[in-house]
């Protein structure tokens, strides 16, 4: 069974920056896929980010491009979201979530096979 445990959630005033973790744990995860998505108030869940475990490739939304950056530490079996630059339109529960699918561009939270419980960002203006 695979856990993961986000942290670094919080408050920022607006054009701040926070760095979210994500520790992975009950399985080699060198074949999958790392994903964030986020879901505001009211909103559909959204794809943030995604980085694949092996080779490093990464994705990102088009509304974080150039402010976020998704990073894997494969010692410590956990993955980062720098976020830069932030605004309110930020503020949701991230959430990480990881897939195996060998392939493919996952934006759809329907790729992703396990999922932590999340955690707060809140951007102040």
């Amino acid at each position: 069974q695979v856990q993961l445990v986000e942290s670094g959630g919080g408050l920022v005033q607006a054009g701040g920056s926070l760095r979210l973790s994500c520790a992975a744990s009950g399985r080699a995860f060198s074949r999958y896929v790392m994903g964030w998505f986020r879901q505001a108030p009211g909103k559909e869940r959204e794809f943030v980010a995604a980085i694949r475990w092996s080779g490093g490739h990464t994705y990102y939304g088009d509304s974080v491009k150039g402010r976020f950056t998704i990073s894997r530490d494969n010692a410590k079996n956990t993955v980062y979201l720098e976020m830069n630059s932030l605004n309110a339109e930020d503020t949701a529960v991230y959430y990480c979530a990881v897939s195996s699918r060998s392939s493919g561009v996952l934006v759809h939270g329907y790729d992703y096979d396990y999922w932590g419980q999340g955690t707060q960002v809140t951007v102040s203006s």
